[in-house]
C-alpha cells in the first residue's frame, strides 16, 4: 500500500478535507477519458490500495467497492471522444479532473493531483509526479477512474463488438489495430488520434 505522508503533512497544518485526483484513459485510441477524486476521513486506511496499474482487474474491483463504501466523498468526471477531439487529450483530461472535483460533497480544502499538473480551480493543489504510486488518496482515485473506465469500455464492446474493447479497453494492441484497418474507426474512436487506414477486403 502506498503511504499517507502527503495527507499527514496537510492534516498537521490543519487541513482536513483532502482529495486525491487522477485520471485513466489518456493513451487509448477509443473511449472516454475518466477522472476521479476521492476524500477520506483522517482515520481511514484501506489495505492494498496502490497504483491501479499494479493491481489485477479483480483486485481493483475489490478495492473499488471498499473505497466507495469507506470514503467521505467520491467524484467522477467523464469526457467522451468527441470532446477529446475538440479539446485535445491533455485539456480533456484536465477538464475531466475538474469535473470530478466539482462533484465532491463536501468540497475539498486541498487537492493532491497525479502528475505535474495544477488544476485551474480556486482550491489549492499539490502536483505529485507518479502520485498514484506515492500517495494513498491519488492511488485510490486511480482505482476509481480505472474501474469506471473499464466498465464503460465493456459496455461499448457490446455495442461495437468488432474491435475487442472489453479485452484491450481501447488501447492500440495488434488486434485492435487490425480491426481498425479492416472496419475503420467506430463512433467512439478518437478521430484526432492517428488511425491505421482501412483496407478493402481485409482478412481476419
Amino acid at each position: 500500500m502506498v503511504n499517507l505522508a502527503f495527507e499527514h503533512t496537510l492534516r498537521d497544518s490543519g487541513i482536513e478535507l483532502i482529495a486525491g485526483v487522477d485520471e485513466a484513459g489518456r493513451g487509448p485510441l477509443a473511449g472516454p477519458v475518466v477522472a476521479a477524486a476521492v476524500i477520506f476521513g483522517p482515520s481511514c486506511i484501506i489495505e492494498g490500495v496502490d497504483d491501479s496499474k499494479k493491481l489485477s482487474p479483480a483486485r481493483r474491483v475489490e478495492l473499488f467497492e471498499q473505497i466507495v463504501s469507506q470514503a467521505l466523498a467520491v467524484g467522477v468526471g467523464i469526457l467522451p471522444p468527441d470532446e477529446i477531439d475538440e479539446l485535445n487529450i491533455y485539456r480533456a483530461s484536465m477538464r475531466a479532473m475538474e469535473q470530478a472535483v466539482a462533484r465532491l460533497s463536501p468540497s475539498p480544502q486541498h487537492l493532491l493531483v497525479d502528475g505535474p499538473r495544477y488544476l485551474d480551480r480556486s482550491i489549492p493543489s499539490t502536483p505529485i509526479v507518479d502520485g498514484d504510486a506515492k500517495c494513498f488518496s491519488i492511488a485510490a482515485a486511480s482505482i476509481i477512474a480505472k474501474v469506471t473506465r473499464d466498465r464503460i469500455m465493456t459496455e461499448l464492446d457490446a455495442r461495437f463488438p468488432h474491435y475487442g474493447f472489453a479485452k484491450h479497453k481501447g488501447y492500440g494492441t495488434p488486434g485492435h489495430l487490425a480491426a481498425l484497418k479492416k472496419y475503420g474507426p467506430s463512433p467512439v474512436h478518437r478521430k484526432s488520434f492517428r488511425m491505421p487506414g482501412k483496407e478493402s477486403g481485409g482478412s481476419e
